[in-house]
Parts: C-alpha cells; structure tokens; sequence
C-alpha cells in the first residue's frame, strides 16, 4: 500500500485502521494509566492503604532492653519482651504501622516489668534472709 508520504509502502497499515481512533503502540488506551502508575486510586507497593504511607520512622525496638532484662532480670517476662521487640521490624515492613508501634510499647512493657519484678523479687529475698538470720541468732542467744 502505497501513499504519498511513503511511496514504497512500507510501515504503513494493511488494514488502514490508522483512523479508527485506536491510540498508537506505546500511548495509553481508553484512558488507562501508564506502567507503573498507580490505578484507580490503588496505593503503591510498601504503603497502607488506610493511612496512606508511612507516619514517620520506624519505632526503637527496645531489644537492647529485652535482652538486657531476660538475662539480668526475669526470665519469662524478658522472653516476651523479646519476641515483641523482634516484630516491630516485620510488622513495619508488613506496613501494619499501629502494630509496629504497639509491638514496640509492648517491649518496652513487658522489659520495665520485667526489672521491676527482678527488683522486687531480691528485695523480698533479701528481707527473708534477714528475717532468717535474725531468727537464728535469737535463738543461739
């Protein structure tokens, strides 16, 4: 098919549908978005769609704390405060913001009572072995 504009003919349309109002190759059609747009008011990859992104930075862990308080303090109550700790980070990854700020508050929790009962249980043991060597010299005497 020839035209004036070309007189060999190629590169042209062999259907002539250059007028059908179709858009060229590359052009977006019916009014779609171009690759990597966001459509129809979706969020992008990485944010929350209810809150719209990221608030800010990630919260402190606090697992210096957690640890700290398991192998200095209680046991059981630091063993919480780690697994909260290590969640944060996943849980801000997920986008899950609020539950990464909760997880981090939780840690920082569960580490402060966690040295609060170590604190208490050695002030009670201390009390009780004075309790006991007071007992026994009063009876020695």
């Amino acid at each position: 098919m020839t035209t004036p504009q070309n007189p060999d003919g190629f590169g042209q349309d062999p259907f002539n549908k250059s007028d059908s109002g179709q858009p060229q190759y590359g052009q977006p059609q019916y009014g779609q978005p171009q690759y990597g747009q966001p459509q129809y008011g979706q969020p992008q990859y990485g944010q929350n769609p209810y809150q719209g992104g990221a608030p800010g930075m990630e919260p402190d862990n606090n697992l210096v704390w957690a640890i700290l308080s398991t192998v200095l303090c209680c046991l059981p109550l630091g063993i919480v405060s780690i697994v909260k700790s290590t969640s944060v980070g996943k849980l801000w990854a997920m986008g899950d913001y609020a539950g990464a700020q909760q997880a981090a508050d939780d840690a920082k929790k569960f580490a402060m009572w966690s040295a609060i009962a170590a604190v208490a249980w050695w002030v009670i043991f201390v009390i009780f072995y004075a309790v006991v060597i007071a007992a026994a010299v009063s009876n020695t005497a």
